[in-house]
């Protein structure tokens, strides 16, 4: 074996029941990396449960996958070939499962996708093969499998290999090799059977041998370097992490990202090492000590001093979306990309690819299971590279609470300003204090209804209630922001959603400083409106102000509906463009059956339950001066 040559990690994918677990086992046995006995051990447990000789035990680890007779997990085995090592993700096919599956591929250099001999490519076998594209695997080996259920038909192989050579040229991958295999019995595995004679290519351990490195060589790219845990050894500071792509080398001027700290490579450390190690490479695990202080902590890429990495302030990405509900817009999650988390928002769905057609048609929200082009929005500026010029530092995954949404390449980003790369420095009053102090939470009132409904006329009225109660409130006044801040922007849906992006992140700073701030304007959309919700945050309230479209118009204070219905004015709620009603208001204020100080009295004992905490009055004490 070639020790030169880096292990592959090799993901197995497939639809259940297509015997991935099956081909795992034997492939583990045919290549002589089962421990002694564990083919013994396998047949004692396949005779306990009453069944043949199931090779899927070998990698079937926990007791409910062998009781459900599925593998639910992503497990790793390791296996060599005369050429060079391979670490097996055994990834489960079931939609539920998905998730595991994308966890597991997201490091994967090869893929071998098994499918059904009987079945052929079904909408799972599609969706699986795109994905993998996605995720950034672009070397496959496709195993069609169960040949012995056909009789070991030429003609029904030849199909199978018809249908995935034509759907991998529509989305732009070969295959390395199609073979056509019998997992249970060993047909092509590692050696040729006389049923499959009239096949002349590879077995699937020679299939794997003859795997060639990528066109462009990982140490060929730009050096970016991940720093996944910091160790302190003596008076050492030891960074850990990998090299993903370049040659790192000692003397090597590295930027560290975020923060842009600069230091020089002092030492390379590797495990057992016996002599001082100059150069590291791609896929090499490794600690490196810097010849100053810098700060640097898990999470941060680095590159070249001379070429650090971009930090990217938006980002395009086509994701695959796994959750059971429906992605929309305003959604936050985590990006996890490389070893760093990134908090961030859906900005704007591009649109939905089908994956039969491979077009991308335009959606309001992305279903479970969906493949989609979107745009995020990062709560920091995040270290990127795009897929195309640096895949390792190009692809992430979603996540929530630990658990996985789905996996995305980079198409595209937004560079951050140079101040926006910083770290945020804040004052020195923390919200906290100025909550004691004000004795309120800071909060952002978000008064919605239709035009004339009365927002404008209830959000003066609040603040002067609130005011003369001795809280600190303040009315963002959208007639201003729309000739100041939004100047730039009309009427139409996205201009819309971009306002409303305006007035929340403006409602955000407002809250953040210990005031309530109080938004009166249409928003229309409930993406809109979530949007602004996700922006702010904890101390949200949305207010629908109820008024039927009747009244609204008969009050038309300003006469922009009649405007609006002789075509003077476009995209006006409620004439030729949509309201849609709030689905879960936290408050609803009906001003056709209340006056003004009958809808105040109701919004200011709402800002009172919600936003006045008792206990900040409790925490109230008066300051200790020292001369």
């Amino acid at each position: 074996m070639d020790e030169g040559l880096e292990p592959l990690r090799v993901v197995i994918v497939g639809n259940v029941d297509h015997g991935k677990s099956t081909l795992i086992g034997r492939l583990l046995n045919e290549a002589g990396a089962l421990a002694d006995g564990r083919v013994a051990a396998v047949a004692e447990m396949s005779r306990k449960r009453g069944v043949d000789f199931e090779w899927a035990f070998v990698t079937d680890a926990l007791q409910v996958e062998r009781d459900r007779g599925t593998t639910i997990d992503t497990s790793e085995a390791v296996f060599r070939t005369p050429r060079r090592a391979f670490a097996i993700i055994d990834a489960p096919g079931q939609d539920e499962f998905l998730r595991n599956m994308v966890t597991g591929a997201a490091s994967a250099d090869l893929a071998i996708v098994v499918i059904d001999a009987t079945e052929g490519t079904l909408e799972q076998s599609r969706r699986h093969l795109y994905l993998l594209t996605l995720l950034g695997v672009r070397r496959l080996i496709v195993a069609v499998n169960k040949m012995d259920k056909i009789d070991y038909s030429a003609d029904c192989f030849a199909t199978a290999a018809k249908q995935v050579r034509d759907y991998l040229q529509q989305i732009d991958i070969a295959a390395t090799a199609i073979i056509p295999i019998s997992a249970k019995h060993g047909d092509m595995i590692a050696v040729r059977t006389p049923g499959l004679d009239w096949y002349h290519g590879p077995t699937l351990l020679e299939a794997l041998d003859r795997v060639e490195p990528d066109a462009v060589s990982p140490d060929v790219l730009a050096l970016r370097f991940t720093v996944q845990d910091i160790y302190k050894f003596d008076e050492r500071r030891i960074l850990a992490g990998r090299v993903e792509s370049g040659v790192l080398r000692v003397g090597d001027a590295l930027a560290f990202a975020p923060g842009g700290s600069i230091a020089r490579v002092a030492s390379i450390e590797d495990w057992n090492q016996t002599s001082r190690r100059m150069s590291a490479a791609p896929g090499d695990t490794i600690g490196i000590t810097l010849d100053q202080r810098a700060f640097v902590e898990r999470g941060h890429i680095a590159a070249p001093a001379a070429e650090p990495i971009r930090m990217a302030r938006r980002l395009t990405v086509r994701m695959f979306w796994l959750a059971a509900e429906p992605l929309a817009v305003g959604r936050s999650f985590t990006l996890r990309l490389a070893a760093g988390e990134y908090r961030v928002m859906v900005w704007l769905i591009d649109g939905v690819v089908d994956l039969h057609t491979l077009e991308k048609r335009p959606a309001t929200q992305v279903l479970t299971n969906q493949v989609a082009e979107i745009i995020l929005d990062v709560m920091d500026p995040v270290p990127v590279d795009r897929y195309a010029a640096l895949p390792r530092t190009g692809r992430a995954v979603l996540t929530d609470g630990g658990d996985a949404l789905g996996g995305a390449i980079v198409l595209d980003f937004v560079e951050a300003e140079i101040n926006d790369q910083t770290a945020a420095v804040y004052g020195g009053v923390s919200r906290e204090e100025r909550e004691r102090r004000h004795r309120h939470r800071g909060a952002v009132l978000w008064l919605t209804g239709l035009p004339g409904s009365g927002k404008s006329t209830l959000a003066a009225a609040l603040e002067r209630a609130l005011f003369e109660g001795g809280m600190h409130a303040v009315v963002i006044d959208t007639d201003l922001i729309r000739r100041g801040l939004s100047h730039d922007l009309g009427f139409a849906p996205p201009d819309r959603t971009e306002n409303t992006r305006r007035v929340a992140e403006t409602a955000k700073l407002l809250a953040d400083a210990g005031n309530i701030a109080i938004a009166a304007l249409v928003s229309p959309l409930q993406s809109d409106r979530d949007l602004a919700r996700a922006i702010v945050g904890d101390g949200f309230a949305e207010v629908h102000i109820r008024a039927d479209l009747a009244l609204c118009e008969a009050r038309d204070p300003k006469g922009l509906y009649a405007r609006a219905r002789r075509g003077e004015i476009k995209f006006y709620a409620g004439v030729d463009a949509p309201y849609e009603i709030p689905v879960m208001p936290d408050l609803t204020i009906d001003t056709g059956k209340l006056d003004i100080a009958e809808a105040v009295d109701r919004l200011v004992g709402f800002v009172d339950s919600r936003f006045h905490d008792p206990r900040i009055d409790q925490k109230m004490v008066e300051p200790e001066w020292s001369v």
